[in-house]
């Protein structure tokens, strides 16, 4: 191949102050003038680079430390966070006394809560009430609230990654109430408060720590379980009657 002599100076100007060498084909004629650009056959072309869009980093939990009741609950009531908030009615922030010894958490809102905007209305709250008035407590006794604040959708267990969502509301309200004792009701919070795959049989009767806080924790059956399986209610009754001498020692200065 050779430099074409066709080219007028004007032209080659251009070309070399790009940095660019004009070229023609031996067996080409006067028009057969091939830009460098256009490289020899035996030359291999990569395949152009196209660099893809940046991905969007997942939106972690909020920063709500230092929020109080009122200003938290109005972050969790205007949350986008998660796809949940898509399909809920309202948010289920929790209910009850917030200077409680008990904190009971479940793990999401059924149908009923999120029609009404609080934990455990339906036939498992009725449960809960009954369970709670065995032990001498009324519902406005404790503070009641869930892993999640969102319904999902057709009542499906809470995906990880909205449960991580919430963790900061959850978080935030236990530093708020500062109880004496934590009650996870069932498998699905109480894994996810320990962080733990333990089982719920290895989990209940023994007093765990729930990090980073220390706060006290006990674990027992779901009542929605306990509705499908009244059989384990001897064994909720044990764990109650537990969790109830514990924070009573708690309250009497006892050693926990």
């Amino acid at each position: 191949m050779q430099k074409s002599a066709e080219m007028s100076e004007r032209q080659r100007a251009y070309l070399k102050a790009m940095d660019i060498d004009v070229w023609v084909r031996r067996d080409a004629g006067a028009d057969g003038v091939v830009e460098a650009s256009v490289l020899p056959p035996h030359i291999a072309v990569p395949p152009a680079t196209v660099e893809a869009p940046p991905v969007p980093e997942h939106q972690g939990p909020p920063a709500v430390s230092g929020l109080d009741w009122t200003a938290l609950e109005q972050q969790v009531g205007n949350c986008t966070l998660c796809e949940l908030h898509a399909t809920r009615t309202q948010t289920v922030f929790g209910v009850g006394n917030r200077q409680a010894d008990w904190l009971i958490i479940g793990e999401a809102p059924g149908a009923d809560e999120d029609r009404q905007g609080e934990p455990f209305v339906g036939r498992a709250g009725q449960l809960l009430n009954a369970m709670l008035k065995a032990i001498g407590l009324c519902r406005e006794q404790v503070y009641i609230a869930n892993i999640l604040k969102c319904r999902p959708p057709g009542n499906r267990d809470p995906r990880p990654e909205e449960a991580a969502c919430c963790s900061a509301y959850l978080q935030r309200q236990i530093e708020l109430i500062q109880p004496k004792l934590i009650l996870a009701l069932g498998r699905i919070a109480a894994q996810r408060l320990l962080q733990s795959n333990t089982s719920l049989a290895r989990m209940r009767g023994q007093v765990h720590r729930l990090e980073p806080s220390g706060t006290p924790l006990m674990v027992t059956y779901h009542p929605a379980y306990l509705l499908r399986s009244p059989a384990e209610k001897r064994k909720a009754w044990a764990d109650l009657l537990a969790a109830r001498q514990f924070v009573r020692q708690t309250s009497d200065g006892q050693p926990a």
